[in-house]
């Protein structure tokens, strides 16, 4: 827009200024070629001047030492012509319908579904085709209409089998007093609820037998749901461990040697109650460990949002927020102000 307004400045001046400033504009170009041999010219750059070179005759253009040859002008400008009444390319065939669209989105979704299971949803959804028109459109986007197509994928098996598994693990805090002190908890995978098991200096194989008791009790016929226990291969589990929750139906799973990431969800918890509590507080002794950790787990279970839950906590909210009413959020502080829980009140 600037370099237009300065080309109708030109009118105002004299014939003489102007020749003086073409011999300058000249001379400059022909420096500038010695040194540059195939200048970089943008889409505007070849606009510009192709669109100016239409003005001059041809005698003109052969007289001009212009930094492209006259071939490269008039391809330009048959360019800019071949875009001007360019229209957009539409491909070939009907588009696209929402039955084809649900029949791939069922496919993606249920691998074991073959293209008759899904031409009978499609059917009770009220979409009138054929089955052999499911067939076409999952071969046409690569999807093989067999019936078993692929295997049960790991995010989905272990999202079936979440509910089943338990997870067991330790973590250490360390007191002002340079006293270490261990910590035994259990996890859910399918609701990620944490029960604090119990705190001790010397977590010896028969007080973790008992803390294993001692939760089969608190859960009472909660604990029939589980059929599975994560743990690491720490000598604290000792084969009495293993014994009680075997009695109960739960067989045992031993992670791998130096393997966390086997035992993930246990460890992602620890990360937590570290970032989010321990490391901001001096522990003095055991008793002051267990008020704090019992405190933050019932902050963990009823409040805090998890991704995996789709921003729910382990126990639900027992009074879902109700969007757009009219209401006032109240704040809680928890943990001397360490934490800072958010409600709706009406």
């Amino acid at each position: 827009m600037f370099r237009v307004f300065g080309w109708l400045a030109l009118l105002a001046r004299s014939d003489r200024a102007k020749d003086a400033e073409i011999l300058i504009l000249r001379y400059q170009v022909a420096v500038l070629q010695r040194q540059v041999k195939t200048p970089t010219l943008s889409w505007a750059d070849r606009a510009i001047l192709a669109a100016l070179a239409r003005l001059l005759s041809r005698a003109h253009l052969r007289q001009l030492q212009l930094i492209v040859s006259p071939r490269t002008l008039l391809r330009w400008h048959a360019d800019l012509v071949r875009r001007r009444w360019t229209y957009r390319h539409r491909a070939p065939g009907r588009p696209r319908t929402a039955q084809a669209l649900r029949a791939l989105e069922m496919a993606r979704d249920n691998p074991s579904w073959g293209y008759r299971r899904i031409h009978g949803e499609l059917t009770g959804l009220g979409y009138p085709l054929a089955a052999s028109t499911v067939w076409k459109i999952l071969n046409d986007a690569g999807i093989d209409p067999a019936p078993r197509r692929a295997g049960q994928t790991w995010r989905a098996f272990l999202a079936g089998q979440a509910t089943t598994i338990l997870a067991a693990d330790f973590f250490h805090v360390d007191t002002v007093f340079l006293r270490r002190l261990y910590v035994l908890f259990f996890i859910e995978h399918g609701t990620r609820r944490v029960h604090l098991a119990g705190i001790t200096t010397r977590p010896t194989g028969e007080w973790v037998t008992q803390q294993a008791r001692n939760l089969l009790m608190n859960l009472e016929d909660h604990a029939d749901g589980f059929k599975f226990l994560i743990r690491d291969r720490d000598a604290k589990f000792s084969a009495a461990f293993d014994a009680v929750l075997t009695a109960a139906g739960v067989r045992i799973i031993r992670t791998p040697v130096r393997a966390p990431r086997a035992n993930a969800i246990a460890e992602r918890w620890i990360a937590s109650v570290r970032r989010e509590c321990l490391d901001w507080m001096l522990i003095a002794s055991e008793r002051h460990l267990r008020l704090v950790l019992s405190e933050y787990i019932d902050h963990y279970n009823s409040h805090r949002p998890h991704q995996a839950l789709r921003q729910s906590p382990p126990e639900r909210r027992r009074h879902p927020p109700a969007p757009g009413a009219n209401v006032r959020v109240l704040r809680r502080i928890r943990l001397g102000g360490l934490i800072r829980e958010y409600v709706q009140v009406a």
